[in-house]
């Protein structure tokens, strides 16, 4: 009985580990399950369907899947194995509306109705993120393995910013150079 108890601590440590060792990630499998499920026409259709996707397991298995594979493949390698290379996604900003295609290492952005587009490019080995403009690559930052960054500046000088909430706002300040407000 002892040995059973002893297992069964073990197991349970080990499930705690993986479940609860902060690895969120982005539940990709569960996501597009659901996003499938809410795109069915009939609302009375889209309940049956989710009833019947949790009597036969599937919302579980997609989920369980997710939280102990999937996503600790994210955590470990940095890529999402569910990612959705070629999906095109329409953002709003401040100029127009921008169609943004996934890549297998990273992003082009076209502003819509225009035939210019440029790319956000995520070198791996180097670990940095490039912008690539009419066949031109520019490094923009490189990600340092002591949780900052070296960002590369308009004018090109280079600034280690920090990941975090003051790390995002001396970047933003130190690129708004054409920002300036002036108070008599």
């Amino acid at each position: 009985m002892r040995k059973i108890n002893l297992k069964l601590a073990a197991s349970v440590m080990i499930c705690g580990a993986f479940l609860f060792s902060s690895c969120v990630g982005s539940f990709g499998l569960h996501n597009r399950l659901a996003t499938w499920n809410q795109g069915i026409s009939s609302k009375f259709v889209n309940e049956l369907v989710y009833l019947a996707c949790n009597i036969i397991p599937v919302y579980p298995v997609c989920y369980l899947a997710d939280a102990l594979v999937i996503n600790s493949i994210e955590f470990w390698s940095g890529s999402n194995p569910m990612a959705s290379i070629g999906d095109v996604k329409k953002v709003k900003g401040e100029n127009g509306n921008y169609l943004v295609e996934t890549l297998e290492n990273g992003y082009s952005i076209t502003k819509e109705g225009e035939d210019m587009s440029m790319e956000l490019i995520y070198n791996k080995d180097l670990n940095t993120w490039n912008i690539v403009a009419d066949g031109v690559s520019t490094e923009l930052l490189q990600m340092n393995n002591d949780g900052t960054a070296q960002m590369y500046l308009p004018n090109g000088e280079a600034m280690n910013v920090t990941l975090d909430a003051q790390g995002v706002a001396a970047a933003r300040q130190a690129t708004m150079i054409d920002t300036y407000y002036a108070f008599r």
